[in-house]
């Protein structure tokens, strides 16, 4: 068949299989080796079997036995093989078809779990949820009385600014500015730290009116829309692959291995921040970074603005709210291209 003729209706079978044509390039295969072969046989019986005086020899049994034997036996071992390789081709779709139904089979699993959550489970599943709640309440007190406190303690996450930033000093003493002068940051209110974690958060839904209002706010301060810009390419292209920050169970960190990072501080003091466990997650992420240099480069951007904008976020925020910002979409993307990239090593 030309391979650009497009297949018909009349090609598929009742189950949308492909239906096979009579007539296959193995059975053509054979047929042409068989002609060849008897015609050779058959070259060589007439040249070679007339006797040295020009007279054709009388009938001999064995020897008709070894013609036809010579002729019928390669004619078979040609079309065994023929029927061999069509054998094995059918086996090859089978196969493959089989595959797809297992991935199917698993895909339509994964989605179901998924959207069903944690509706029905067996009683010792639950208590090992139950634990591991627990486990991470008792952690995110510990995180909070182990590391410092001395930051903010006289503000309330509400009132204090996200970010620690110092005045910018006039560019000479002997030219003073004007009050209509003063920039447009310098008017508005710095976004707060309880605004800045929402924002990190992203709205629930589209009726989330208070987190889209602190999303504004967010964008309105150019450091921070850097950073969110960045994540949310980020958190679009993970999603592309199947990849939600909702459904994503990490290792809390603590609130010191946070200020470690942000201080600078590498190596195994900080291994804590890749306690992404995902295994799929994991493998998606990963060959996505390796393949696709579109999505490479907004994984490093977007590494870079978080480590930025976290270098100034911690030094005004208690553990508390380090802690909470652990939580977010935005955090848990970091933790997650931050172990790939291989930023915790």
């Amino acid at each position: 068949m030309d391979a650009d003729k497009p297949e018909t209706p009349l090609d598929l079978g009742i189950y949308g299989r492909k239906v096979r044509a009579k007539v296959e390039i193995a059975d053509i295969v054979a047929a042409v080796l068989s002609l060849v072969w008897v015609g050779v046989v058959a070259g060589f019986w007439y040249f070679i079997g007339i006797s040295s005086d020009g007279e054709s020899p009388g009938f001999n049994p064995l020897t008709f036995v070894m013609t036809m034997v010579s002729i019928l036996l390669p004619i078979g071992l040609i079309w065994v093989a023929s029927a061999g390789a069509k054998t094995a081709r059918v086996m090859r779709e089978e196969a493959q078809r089989l595959q797809a139904s297992i991935d199917a089979m698993r895909h339509a699993y994964v989605t179901q779990a998924q959207s069903a959550g944690q509706a029905v489970k067996p009683s010792l599943e639950k208590q090992l949820d139950q634990i591991a709640r627990s486990q991470k309440q008792t952690e995110t007190a510990i995180a909070t009385f182990a590391s410092r406190r001395d930051h903010g303690q006289g503000e309330g996450s509400d009132t204090k600014a996200a970010l620690n930033r110092k005045p910018a000093k006039p560019a000479s003493d002997s030219q003073p500015t004007l009050a209509l002068d003063a920039p447009s940051t310098a008017l508005e209110e710095p976004i707060t730290i309880a605004e800045f974690i929402r924002a990190m958060n992203f709205p629930e839904n589209e009726d989330d009116r208070e987190g889209f209002r602190t999303l504004r706010r967010a964008l309105a301060d150019r450091d921070i829309a850097k950073m969110i810009r960045a994540s949310q390419d980020i958190l679009t292209l993970l999603s592309q692959d199947g990849i939600y920050m909702d459904d994503l169970r990490p290792d809390r960190p603590r609130a010191e291995t946070w200020r470690k990072f942000a201080r600078g501080d590498r190596g195994p003091v900080i291994a804590g921040l890749g306690g992404i466990r995902d295994r799929s997650c994991i493998a998606l992420a990963t060959g996505r970074m390796k393949k696709d240099p579109v999505f490479r480069d907004a994984a490093h951007h977007f590494l870079r603005q978080f480590d930025s904008v976290l270098a100034e976020f911690e030094s005004n925020a208690t553990d508390q709210e380090l802690v909470d910002m652990g939580e977010t979409r935005t955090a848990r993307a970091f933790m997650l291209l931050g172990r790939i990239a291989g930023t915790f090593d």
